[in-house]
C-alpha cells in the first residue's frame, strides 16, 4: 500500500528525500518525522556538509505500536509546549542510537546519544534535540494506556537513562532487531509480536528500581470473570483469547489471577464443573452430553474431574439430588 506525503510517494518500503528537490526537503522533512514520531518544529544544522540533505525513514506497525527506523544529516528541533497542548496522543517511546550522535535537552537535564545509547522519552514533555553528523536511530513508540496494561497506573520514567548494558536493554534491543527483520508480520503473529515488545519496554523501564510489578485493578479481573461466565461453552477460554477480548497482553492475565493463586485453567474447570453440576440437579439430560456441553473430552473425563471436586460421581451426585 502506498500513499503520498506533500505529494511524494510513500510506500511499505519507507520514505527517503532522495529525488526531493533542496528547496522542498527541510519542509518535508519536518512533517515525514512529525507524522512517524511526534509533532515538532525542526530545522537542518547551519553547519551540515555542503550537499544536498539526506533523511530516510521506515515505520513498521506491530499491533498499535510502531517501530521507526530514522537516519538524517545534522539537523535540530524542538518539540514546545504548543506542539505538545495540540496533540491528544500520549506515547512513550525507547530509542536506540544506532550510529551517529543526538544532543537532546529536557528542561535543565541533557543526554548526549551516542552509539548504542537508550533513551525513554515521552511525547508530553517539552524537549530540544540537535543531530550530530549522519544519524540513525530505531525507536519503538506505544501509548501510555498501552504500557498500562503491563505497568499498571501512576508509573513514572523519570530522569533515568537506561543503560545499554543492562539486561533488560539487551534483551529489549535485540527483540528489536528481529521485529525490524521480520516484515511483515503474518496476521497470526501480530498480537503475540506487541504483546512481547510491551513486557520487554516494561521491563526496561522497570529496570534499575525496587518496585515490584503492580497488580492489575480489581475490575479488570471482574471483568475477565464476566468473559469467562459468557464463554463457557465455546471452547476458546484461554489466556490468549481472554488477553485478546481485554486489549491486554497473556502476562497481564496471568497477574490477573496470581493475588489469589488461581490460574486461568483452573477457574475455567470449576465454572464448568459448576455448570454441570446445576444441570445434573435439574433434570434428565445425559451424562455423557452434559460433559460434552461444558468442554470434557467424555464422560470419563467429566467424572473424575466432578469427582475430584465434589467428592462423588456424576451419577452418584444425580441420585442423592434426584
Amino acid at each position: 500500500m502506498s500513499s503520498t506525503v506533500h505529494g511524494v510517494a510513500w510506500d511499505a518500503g519507507g520514505f527517503s528525500l532522495a529525488g526531493v528537490p533542496e528547496a522542498e526537503r527541510e519542509e518535508l522533512w519536518e512533517h515525514v518525522v512529525s507524522e512517524t514520531h511526534v509533532g515538532m518544529s525542526l530545522r537542518f544544522a547551519a553547519d551540515r556538509p555542503r550537499r544536498p540533505f539526506h533523511g530516510a525513514v521506515r515505520r513498521r506497525r506491530v499491533g498499535d505500536l510502531s517501530l521507526v527506523d530514522a537516519e538524517c544529516d545534522p539537523c535540530g528541533g524542538t518539540r514546545g509546549r504548543s506542539r505538545i497542548a495540540g496533540s491528544e496522543d500520549d506515547l512513550v517511546a525507547v530509542l536506540v542510537t544506532r550510529s551517529g550522535g543526538e544532543l537532546l535537552a529536557r528542561g535543565e537535564a541533557q543526554a548526549d546519544l551516542r552509539p548504542g545509547s537508550l533513551l525513554i522519552w515521552e511525547s508530553h514533555r517539552p524537549a530540544r534535540f540537535a543531530v550530530r553528523g549522519r544519524f540513525a536511530k530505531r525507536t519503538l513508540i506505544a501509548r501510555r494506556t498501552a504500557l498500562d496494561e503491563v505497568l499498571g497506573r501512576g508509573w513514572s520514567v523519570g530522569e533515568r537513562i537506561p543503560s545499554p548494558a543492562s539486561p533488560a536493554a539487551r534483551i529489549l534491543v535485540d527483540y528489536l532487531d528481529v521485529l525490524a527483520g521480520a516484515d511483515p508480520l503474518p496476521p497470526s503473529a501480530a498480537g503475540p509480536a506487541r504483546n512481547a515488545a510491551l513486557e520487554l519496554f516494561a521491563g526496561l523501564i522497570r529496570s534499575g528500581t525496587d518496585e515490584p510489578a503492580p497488580a492489575p485493578a480489581p475490575a479488570l479481573r471482574t471483568a475477565m470473570e464476566a468473559w469467562i461466565d459468557r464463554n463457557l461453552q465455546s471452547g476458546e477460554v484461554t489466556p490468549a483469547a481472554i488477553a485478546a477480548a481485554h486489549g491486554v497482553s497473556v502476562r497481564t492475565v496471568y497477574r490477573t489471577f496470581e493475588p489469589t493463586g488461581d490460574t486461568v485453567g483452573a477457574l475455567v474447570r470449576a465454572r464448568r464443573l459448576a455448570r454441570a453440576r446445576g444441570e445434573l440437579r435439574a433434570g434428565v439430560t445425559p451424562i455423557s452430553l452434559i460433559a460434552r456441553r461444558w468442554g470434557f473430552a467424555d464422560s470419563s473425563h467429566f467424572s473424575r474431574a466432578f469427582k475430584a471436586r465434589y467428592g462423588r460421581s456424576p451419577s452418584d451426585y444425580r441420585a442423592e439430588v434426584g
